[in-house]
């Protein structure tokens, strides 16, 4: 397989498929590897976080009529606006009805999608055929990516991934030709309208900009002056959205920014940790937020080290500096300055993975290659010289990376297979977080097993530590069904 590229300046800037067609075979492999890990998810329901919200008992999604539609591109769902994501349900409903799978097929081949889009911007940005399908592989499969492509409310980290993705294919380019700054903004705009993720996307560009493409640092500001409008539009109306602090874990919400950051830099090591090493996963995590100093001076001496030594390489090599700041640009949406109900989660870290990975695999190919022409070159000239040396020791170490994590996600996939199974499991991982209880008390009732349920909540109300708001959530559940019964 060749290192380099063909060049994309005789592509037209709005055919994405052209781009396929030339790595058709690659693309098809990655394809593959995604329905093999995922494929199963078509048997699971609904899970009662969040879908209930989104498509069950969400009148946006059962309606064509103009009204309605209206709705679908004004009103807030579950404290986001997102109504591209709204109308993808709409879409779902349509054809599917309530049949899950329906739309467990739909965030399977919208990752699908983010995996090939992967690979062509990998490629394509370091000239180099592995290092874009490890990336995109890893990707694919990791264990933290089973939260976003299996539960179906996490339908708009997919879809805003894949506009985010294509719009960074059009517009990480040194020449961008006026059709190809075009399909960019469009991509972006379409992705602002399906997360507000997509924020951080103009000064991702302004980083590749500045750093790689040399653009002086007024004009690569100018280009990126409607964008950015665009975006502060977008995070303005996202946080009059944010109107409910129901669900999710609550204890930093008092917290100042400093003392948030200090938590930020130890969750962020946690973070490459997940990313690296993936132990036990979890749809809520309840991280510390006192008596860590210890952890946050480790944490802020290593991400300083970390910051001076890609300043200093980013200055031989712009791409390395530029990946490392765009691992930390799509985190910053999710690192709580402004206050979200959850300090950690698997899939904030659907995106930040890629440039992550793109890095570690890069960096293993620059090392193979040294060891290459310093060790094996003069010991065994002939082996060593050959063509098909390097991917061949760089492929093994990829294939033994993708079988731990294939085996991990297929682990926890089947964790998500309902609600009940979802909390059962959560409430073993983090038995603490009173949410957690009161999830698995709804399933247990949705079930028709109303004791058990309240039964659950009375232990939770006694064991654990809930805020005033969990606490009148429980009791008045508690009485409900008690009445019920």
């Amino acid at each position: 397989m060749s290192n380099q590229i063909q060049s994309d300046q005789g592509e037209l800037p709005w055919q994405l498929c052209q781009a396929v067609k030339q790595q058709w075979r690659v693309c098809c492999l990655l394809a593959l590897l995604v329905l093999i890990s995922f494929g199963m998810a078509i048997r699971f329901d609904f899970v009662n976080w969040d879908d209930p919200w989104y498509v069950i008992h969400n009148p946006l999604v059962k309606s064509w009529h103009p009204e309605n539609l209206q709705k679908v591109a004004t009103q807030v769902v579950t404290r986001n606006y997102a109504p591209l994501t709204v109308f993808s349900f709409l879409l779902d409903h349509s054809v599917y009805g309530l049949w899950a799978g329906g739309y467990h097929m739909t965030n399977i081949l919208l990752h699908l999608v983010n995996v090939v889009l992967v690979f062509l911007l990998i490629t394509r940005l370091t000239r180099n055929r592995m290092i874009g399908w490890a990336t995109a592989a890893v990707f694919a499969i990791h264990p933290v990516q089973v939260e976003t492509v299996v539960w179906i409310s996490s339908r708009k980290g997919l879809l805003s991934g894949a506009f985010i993705l294509a719009s960074l294919w059009y517009w990480l380019r040194k020449d961008r030709t006026l059709e190809q700054n075009t399909c960019g903004l469009i991509c972006f705009i379409c992705a602002l309208l399906s997360k507000a993720l997509a924020v951080v996307v103009p000064a991702i560009v302004f980083c590749y900009d500045y750093w790689v493409a040399k653009v002086p640092f007024r004009e690569a500001v100018k280009k990126q002056v409607f964008p950015g409008c665009c975006a502060l539009l977008l995070l303005v109306i996202t946080m009059l959205a944010q109107t409910s602090e129901l669900g999710g874990v609550r204890d930093h919400f008092g917290m100042s920014k400093l003392e948030l950051i200090s938590v930020d830099t130890v969750i962020m090591s946690k973070y490459v940790q997940m990313l690296l090493w993936p132990g036990t996963r979890s749809v809520l995590y309840d991280p510390p937020t006192s008596g860590i100093a210890w952890n946050v001076t480790i944490s802020v001496i290593c991400w300083l080290l970390t910051a001076i030594m890609f300043i200093r390489m980013g200055r031989r090599q712009p791409l390395i500096l530029f990946a490392g700041s765009t691992f930390i640009l799509l985190l910053i949406p999710v690192l709580n300055l402004f206050p979200i109900t959850t300090l950690m989660n698997d899939r904030y870290l659907y995106l930040p993975s890629i440039p992550f990975f793109a890095l570690i695999f890069s960096g293993v190919m620059q090392l193979l290659e040294r060891l290459r022409e310093r060790i094996l070159v003069p010991v065994l000239p002939n082996i060593s010289r050959s063509g098909y040396f390097m991917p061949a020791v760089f492929g093994v170490l990829v294939l033994a990376m993708l079988t731990r994590f294939s085996w991990q996600t297929e682990r926890y996939l089947m964790i998500w297979r309902d609600g009940l199974t979802l909390w059962q499991y959560t409430s073993r991982q983090v038995p603490d977080i009173p949410v957690v209880q009161i999830q698995l008390a709804n399933s247990y009732h949705s079930q028709g097993d109303a004791q058990r349920a309240v039964t659950i909540l009375q232990e939770a109300l006694e064991q654990t530590e809930p805020d005033e708001l969990d606490r009148v959530r429980m009791q008045q559940k508690i009485q409900d069904w008690s009445t019920a019964k």
